[in-house]
């Protein structure tokens, strides 16, 4: 069974609406000199700085695009969300349905040189199965992994007949099934991998790594692609530049000036508010890449005082209304959804059930009267607030007025996101510089079924997302969502799992929104997807 096929599609692009105004073009003082002169490099100002590089220790989105770079997957994603193989050329499963045989295509070797065998792909699943609750699901029912007959094979037993490896190991986003060297996978997932070594289409220029600053890759010129033409992270991953460098540069005034002066390429994630300058400008090319879209959400730590009470946790959630959020952070409402469906709107699984308040907006007087109701005493609510990234800057501000409305003391902690993430990951009390929530954004296809969507895990400490809600029900059917046998039967169960989550007050949906992608013309063939991809772009 494909759980990728049927979705609706929304693709959005932005009127030129009021003026042609061009700003004085000023570079940041940052190294954009650093390529050698004849080489062909591609410049792209991505949504954050790169600091974390292990893309399985954490979710965070620019640690993932980082993986995509240098690391490859067995199979992968096509615009059509149908898995197709990548590195793998056949596979055969036994009559039971017990055991999958992977043989991996020719041709495949790490950036060190050495071969790609069966052994590091069956380390590289094992530690993404740690960490990614779709592969914790899958790894329920493996009774072993390992090199096959011969070294470049990789075989799967389970336990019972599972439909959805192929889909697991084809999953889009954080985590992504990368696949890695042995001795590189065999690192504890709770640490950084010491060596950024792959077999994907771009090296890591580690010498040239500034943290905060800027991330080079070079092209892998051993590296051989797939035949098939490039779709999403399928196909066949042709790099047509010698280099790639992603420029950190905060400001939207700067980003704006150094696309339209040629000084870059590529602007992932450009704010909602100079889309009508760079629409208007004919040597620009803006497009909504992702047609899922974002989901925006915030997430309560159900580990400390008070937000371990589930009644504060939901009054939190009801002070909320989305249109607030979306208004803020967006403001042009041909580019959001008002939407509380956990799978994301416009998929087969959405659903409202939950999400009244948030969508409604006229969740105040409940949230306050909850709040009375838990005896909540005014201990100060931690939010962490990154200033540094405009998609994530926003919320905080506007969910802790919103709670501040309902009674809540709040406690806005500014920091980057870098900082962030790495501080999310810790289950300190308040009292030893823990926290009580963030917000963060998804892409749709992290989040569009029960498995991908790491909200839903309701592992606890051991084995959950951040924020660590103890809900075994959740985990109860989430499997059962896992081998159910129609399409039918998993609406139900999805329906079911998102009452649950919106009861417990595990996290909420604070909108769906659209970012679209801006570049200059110079450059030709970027991809569609879930992940901004660099292969395939000519300049």
């Amino acid at each position: 069974m494909n759980l990728f096929t049927n979705l609706q599609s929304k693709q959005t692009r932005p009127r030129a609406l009021l003026r042609n105004t061009l700003f004085s073009a000023t570079l940041a003082s940052i190294a954009l000199m650093s390529a050698p002169v004849s080489a062909e490099t591609l410049r792209a100002v991505k949504h954050s700085a790169l600091r974390v590089l292990d893309p399985i220790m954490t979710t965070a989105y620019m640690s993932r695009n980082h993986g995509y770079m240098i690391f490859d997957t067995l199979y992968a994603l096509d615009s059509d969300l149908v898995p197709q193989p990548q590195m793998v050329a056949s596979h055969t499963v036994s009559d039971d349905g017990l055991v999958y045989t992977f043989t991996l295509r020719d041709g495949l070797a790490f950036h060190d040189g050495a071969p790609v065998t069966g052994e590091d792909v069956a380390a590289s699943i094992a530690r993404w199965g740690e960490r990614d609750g779709m592969g914790q699901v899958l790894m329920s029912f493996v009774d072993s992994m390992s090199q096959g007959a011969r070294a470049n094979e990789f075989v799967i037993n389970l336990k019972e007949p599972y439909g959805l490896v192929i889909d697991s190991l084809a999953k889009p986003s954080s985590n992504v099934p990368f696949i890695m060297p042995k001795r590189l996978a065999e690192t504890p997932s709770t640490e950084p991998i010491p060596e950024q070594i792959g077999s994907g289409p771009f090296v890591w220029v580690e010498d040239e790594f500034q943290p905060g600053v800027l991330a080079v890759y070079a092209k892998n010129d051993n590296y051989v692609p797939r035949s098939e033409p490039a779709s999403w992270a399928s196909g066949g991953k042709v790099v047509n530049v010698d280099r790639v460098e992603w420029v950190v540069m905060p400001d939207g005034q700067t980003a704006l000036n150094a696309l339209q002066a040629g000084e870059i390429d590529y602007w992932e994630s450009p704010p909602s508010d100079l889309l009508p300058i760079l629409d208007a400008n004919p040597d620009v090319t803006v497009k909504n890449l992702n047609a899922l879209g974002m989901q925006t959400i915030m997430r309560p730590n159900t580990l400390n005082a008070p937000m371990d009470n589930v009644m504060v946790r939901r009054a939190a959630i009801a002070a909320v209304k989305q249109k607030d959020v979306l208004d803020a952070l967006v403001g042009n409402p041909e580019l959001y959804n008002l939407c509380g469906a956990m799978f994301v709107c416009g998929t087969p699984l959405a659903s409202d059930v939950g999400s009244e308040t948030l969508v409604q907006g006229n969740g105040m007087d409940a949230a306050k009267q909850m709040l009375a109701d838990a005896g909540y005493d005014g201990t100060p609510i931690v939010i962490m607030h990154p200033t540094d990234v405009g998609t994530l800057s926003t919320q905080p501000v506007v969910v802790a007025q919103a709670m501040r409305d309902a009674g809540f003391v709040v406690d806005l902690q500014a920091m980057d996101w870098q900082t962030l993430v790495g501080k999310r990951a810790s289950q300190a009390s308040i009292a030893d510089g823990g926290w009580h929530m963030f917000m963060t954004n998804w892409v749709g296809a992290d989040v569009f079924n029960p498995l991908v969507n790491n909200m839903v895990n309701g592992k606890g400490p051991n084995g959950g997302w951040f924020g660590w809600p103890d809900v075994p029900k959740l985990e109860e059917l989430r499997i059962s969502y896992a081998t159910a046998p129609t399409l039918d039967e998993q609406k139900s169960l999805a329906a079911e799992i998102q009452k649950i989550a919106y009861e417990k007050g595990v996290y909420a949906p604070i909108g769906q929104y659209f970012v679209p992608t801006a570049w200059s013309n110079s450059i030709k063939g970027v991809l569609d997807g879930p992940v901004p991809f660099f292969w395939n772009i000519t300049k």
